[in-house]
């Protein structure tokens, strides 16, 4: 059967869901709340689609399921809405703004008995699952350690021009970027964070005077490589309030030590992970086609090789396949899979880290405790929840 989706909001994440026909899928409905929005639901999706001004009116369009491409601090809202609905979400990272919104929504999941999938996409790269195959298959022994090193070339262009850099609707970089990382570490980890300590500041755009709203261009039109050095930018959002580096420090549940920087003024963009064992550790070197992963488990002096070599997989399509993937697996949610690759109370976990990490930053680096999902939710998604 083909399966009918809407989608909600037609910015520059709206492509993703284009995907969804290659599994005998169609977008049949587009919500989006701004003319110029509605304008480019009709240039991705075509003529097919009816295009409305609001979620809610959605209702009418009897649908399997929804994806939610929307800015962050919007989720919450629509997300319970179709919930209510009964239209199954895929929920684009992060879940939420606040760990309050996000155990409502899984309350609401529970409650209503509605599909939830929470679209953490970094789960299907292939830089990320190499890493994962390596540690699952005790090439490190047991995990001690892990290190995240996020270099955000192109945050100036991508973060510091629209609504990402006002923390009334992000809370911060943090949360909104490093979602996907914290994530990461939680899943090589095995286990979520439960203390967390952090520094940050607005060290570099703060200070740049040329503003600008640019509520009329998506994100992926302001970037260029010739945007450098970082105080040469121009036209960033009006208002910034959100720190461009910061340093996070977490223990997990299971003691589990992690790390976590990202700088936003860097000239080159990937992300660096270090994983530590028992019996040796592993490390990207690049992020995508191209890059390795490489093992050292032999005591040495410095060895910049390694051990052993693994080829990153060439993946196909954005995100080194990784959008491919997650389309395919949230369609295959709706058909009837209940376990996934990606998790709604994994995405919790990775946003109440987000949130406690700055709050510790912006209060002298005081340490906070995560308080854990209550048990029953927990029990609830464990166990496959419906769909």
């Amino acid at each position: 059967m083909t399966m009918r989706l809407g989608v909600v909001g037609a910015g520059s994440r709206s492509s993703l869901a284009t995907l969804a026909t290659e599994y005998d899928a169609q977008i049949v409905a587009v919500a989006d709340t701004t003319a110029a929005g509605r304008m480019r639901a009709v240039e991705t999706f075509g003529t097919g689609p009816v295009v409305v001004e609001s979620h809610t009116a959605l209702s009418a369009a009897d649908l399997d399921g929804a994806f939610v491409l929307t800015p962050d601090g919007t989720h919450a809202e629509i997300a319970v809405d179709l919930l209510r609905m009964g239209v199954p979400v895929y929920l684009e990272k992060p879940m939420a703004i606040t760990v309050e919104d996000c155990d409502f929504i899984l309350a609401v999941a529970r409650e209503t008995g509605t599909g939830l999938y929470v679209g953490h996409n970094m789960r299907h790269m292939p830089v990320i699952r190499l890493m994962r195959d390596l540690v699952l298959a005790g090439e490190i022994g047991e995990v001690k350690q892990i290190w995240c090193r996020h270099f955000v070339g192109h945050g100036g262009d991508f973060y510091f021009k629209d609504w990402h850099a006002d923390r009334s609707q992000s809370t911060g970089l943090l949360l909104q970027k490093g979602a996907h990382d914290l994530d990461v570490i939680h899943w090589l980890g095995g286990a979520p964070t439960r203390q967390v300590v952090a520094m940050g500041d607005l060290q570099v755009y703060g200070g740049i005077a040329d503003r600008r709203d640019n509520s009329d261009r998506l994100m992926g039109r302001r970037a260029s490589l010739d945007n450098w050095p970082p105080l040469a930018q121009a036209e960033l959002n009006p208002v910034i309030d959100v720190e461009d580096a910061s340093i996070v420090t977490m223990r997990l549940a299971n003691g589990v030590l992690a790390s976590y920087e990202q700088c936003h003024f860097t000239p080159d963009y990937w992300r660096n992970y270090t994983v530590i064992g028992t019996e040796g550790r592993i490390e990207n070197f690049g992020d995508s086609d191209g890059g390795v992963v490489r093992l050292w488990n032999r005591r040495s002096e410095y060895s910049a090789e390694g051990d052993r070599s693994y080829p990153i997989p060439v993946g196909e399509g954005t995100h080194g396949g990784a959008d491919r993937a997650i389309v395919r697996e949230f369609i295959d949610f709706l058909r009837g899979r209940r376990v996934t690759e990606t998790s709604p109370v994994a995405a919790r976990d990775a946003v109440a880290v987000g949130v406690a990490a700055t709050e510790s930053l912006r209060t002298g680096s005081v340490p906070r405790t995560i308080r854990p999902i209550e048990p029953e939710l927990a029990a609830y998604f464990a166990a496959g929840q419906m769909s």
